[in-house]
C-alpha cells in the first residue's frame, strides 16, 4: 500500500506486473483489475490499495505488509494496519525529515537497513547522474544519495495536503502551462478555487508535445484562461491562432521570487492522480551553495510544473490579468454565439 493508487498504478503495481510478465507467470484470469488483487495458483493474493481506501486500512486483516513511502501515511493509518497484520510489516521512505517512525516505532522489535541509488543494479544511468550532480546540495544528497535522515531546509514550498479529487463545488480559475519539449516536460495545470483556497490538478506532463498537440489538450478541456511562459511568445501566438484563450504570464524585476511568494502565501491541495507535481512539490529546492548557505534561486530539475502553477496562480492578484480574463470570457462567447447559426 501507499498513500495512493495512482501512485502504486505508477510504481509499484506496474513493477509487479512486468517482472510477472517477463517471467511468464502472469494469467490475465488471475488478475481481479477492478480491485487490483493478482490471485496465485497456490491461493496466495497480493493486493494493491491506497491510504485514501479508509475501508482497507479498516478492513480485513493480512499476512504480510509492504508500505511504500511510509512518511507520507499518517501514524494513525499505520497503527490500524499494522494491528491487523499477522507476520511482518515492511516500510521504505526517503529520509526528507524526522516522522513517526523515528518517534514511536524504531525503538521497538525492529530491524533497520539503508540502501541508496548504488544498491539498485537496476537504476537507469540517466537517474544516477541526476543524483550525482546534485551533490553540491548538502542536504538534498545526504538524503537521496546518502539515505541519511536529514532536514530539507531548502524546500520551497511545504504543508500542501493531498486529495482524491476535485470537488464538485469548486470553481475553476485558469490553467497553468510551461513550454517543453525534447529535454523537458510540457506542464499543464488546472487551479481551482474552493472554500478560501486552491486546488491544483495535472493535466499533462510529457516530453516531445507540439504546439499543435497542446493546442489539441487544452481545446478538449473545460474552458478557462491559459497562462503560459512568456519566453515563448512564438508558441504562444501559434496556440492562440488554434483558438486557444492563452495569454503570456506578467514578468518583471524579480517576478520568480514574487510569484513563488504569492504561492506560498496560499493554502494548497493537490489531487493524488497529479503525481508530476506531487513529486516536484516535495523535491523542488532553493540553490544552496558550498557553505550550505540556502540562495533565492530555484534550483533545477523539478521545476515544469511548478513553473506552470506559478504562472497560473501569480497573476491572481493582478488587476490587468483580471482584466484580460473578462476579454477571454467576451471573445469565448463571441466566438460561442457565432456557432449557434449552425448547430440550429
Amino acid at each position: 500500500m501507499s498513500e495512493s493508487m495512482p501512485h502504486l498504478r505508477k510504481g509499484a503495481m506496474r513493477d509487479f506486473l512486468d517482472i510477472m510478465q517477463q517471467h511468464r507467470y502472469f494469467r490475465d484470469d488471475r488478475w481481479e483489475k477492478t480491485n487490483s488483487i493478482y490471485t496465485f495458483e497456490s491461493g496466495s493474493i497480493i493486493e494493491f490499495f491506497g491510504a485514501e481506501s479508509w475501508e482497507k486500512v479498516k478492513g480485513a486483516r493480512r499476512d504480510i505488509l509492504f508500505i511504500n513511502e511510509a512518511n507520507h501515511i499518517s501514524y494513525e493509518t499505520f497503527t490500524q494496519l499494522e494491528v491487523r497484520t499477522k507476520k511482518i510489516v515492511w516500510l521504505d521512505w526517503n529520509p526528507e525529515s524526522e516522522f513517526w517512525w523515528y518517534t514511536d516505532v524504531k525503538s521497538g522489535d525492529v530491524d533497520f537497513l539503508t540502501l541508496t541509488f548504488k544498491d539498485n543494479e537496476t537504476l537507469e544511468p540517466e537517474i544516477i547522474d541526476a543524483i550525482e550532480r546534485r551533490r553540491e546540495n548538502k542536504n538534498w544528497f545526504k538524503v537521496y544519495g546518502l539515505g541519511e535522515l536529514g532536514e530539507i531546509e531548502a524546500k520551497i514550498y511545504k504543508n500542501w495536503q493531498i486529495i482524491d479529487k476535485v470537488p464538485h463545488e469548486a470553481r475553476l480559475e485558469r490553467y497553468g502551462l510551461d513550454f517543453g519539449y525534447s529535454n523537458s516536460q510540457s506542464a499543464i495545470v488546472a487551479v481551482y478555487y474552493y472554500n478560501g483556497g486552491y486546488i491544483l490538478d495535472e493535466i499533462t506532463y510529457q516530453l516531445g508535445l507540439s504546439n499543435r498537440q497542446l493546442a489539441d489538450i487544452l481545446d478538449n478541456l473545460p474552458k478557462a484562461l491559459v497562462l503560459a511562459d512568456s519566453a515563448e511568445p512564438k508558441s504562444i501566438n501559434e496556440i492562440k491562432n488554434y483558438g486557444i484563450n492563452i495569454l503570456p504570464v506578467t514578468k518583471g524585476k524579480d517576478s520568480v521570487n514574487q510569484g513563488i511568494q504569492y504561492v506560498q502565501d496560499q493554502r494548497i491541495s493537490v489531487t493524488s492522480r497529479s503525481l508530476n507535481i506531487i513529486k516536484e512539490y516535495r523535491n523542488y529546492l532553493w540553490k544552496v551553495d558550498k557553505n550550505g548557505t540556502v540562495i533565492n534561486v530555484p534550483a533545477e530539475g523539478f521545476e515544469n510544473s511548478m513553473d506552470a502553477i506559478r504562472y497560473a496562480m501569480s497573476d491572481n492578484k493582478t488587476g490587468k490579468t483580471f482584466k484580460a480574463k473578462q476579454a477571454w470570457d467576451t471573445s469565448w462567447q463571441r466566438r460561442y454565439d457565432s456557432l449557434m447559426p449552425q448547430r440550429r
